[in-house]
């Protein structure tokens, strides 16, 4: 890496509550349009990837409130956070009392983020920075927040999410209405109105829904 990451993470987020789930305190960018409207050439000058992992999205948050509403869902449970970001949703987990919670993100960032967020919050959570779509996992429960927000990222997501669900994974997700959610594999566990950052979405507010993953009738 050409630049640090603990070193940036610290020098350009501040220490705040995503407003939805006040109850955890992410390191995040105060000022979405200075660090996600980088152009890709000043990202790659300083070896960054886009920083998903700055921000917290609308997926993420609904999601995480419901594991803090209804943490009997992970209470003792083994947990996989995937393409985990912040680590938002996994440090809920934790909170809720998981057993253990694995969070995977193919950013190597998102590791550097993730102990830093995990730590704040007092908590612990492992890291993968694999590629884990089509692989078999050893966990009770996947969550994964914002995950449809790709056509070829969803129809390679779909399958495994579905092969796990299969195996008695229960795999649940948080959505804001991204254009490649498969809603007929979905049942509805719970909706909300997430405050959001303009800078990146088309409201301020987006309705959020937290799905659970289910087979084909």
């Amino acid at each position: 890496m050409k630049t640090d990451p603990e070193a940036f993470i610290c020098g350009n987020t501040s220490l705040m509550a995503p407003p939805h789930v006040p109850e955890i305190s992410l390191y995040l960018a105060s000022e979405a349009h200075e660090l996600w409207l980088k152009t890709e050439e000043e990202l790659e000058a300083i070896g960054l990837p886009p920083p998903f992992w700055a921000f917290a999205w609308a997926g993420g948050q609904g999601l995480a409130r419901y594991i803090l509403d209804q943490p009997e869902m992970v209470r003792g449970k083994r947990v996989l956070d995937f393409a985990s970001g912040s680590g938002l949703v996994g440090i809920a987990a934790m909170m809720a009392g998981a057993r253990e919670v694995t969070a995977a993100d193919i950013d190597p960032w998102a590791e550097t983020a993730i102990r830093l967020n995990a730590k704040a919050n007092g908590v612990f959570l492992g890291f993968i920075g694999a590629d884990l779509i089509g692989q078999d996992i050893d966990a009770d429960i996947v969550l994964a927040g914002d995950v449809f927000y790709d056509r070829a990222f969803a129809d390679a997501l779909v399958p495994w999410l579905t092969r796990l669900t299969g195996q008695g994974i229960l795999v649940v997700v948080g959505d804001p209405g991204r254009s490649y959610l498969p809603r007929d594999q979905l049942e509805f566990c719970a909706a909300y109105q997430v405050p959001v950052t303009r800078a990146l979405e088309d409201s301020e507010i987006k309705k959020t829904t937290v799905w659970r993953f289910g087979l084909r009738s």
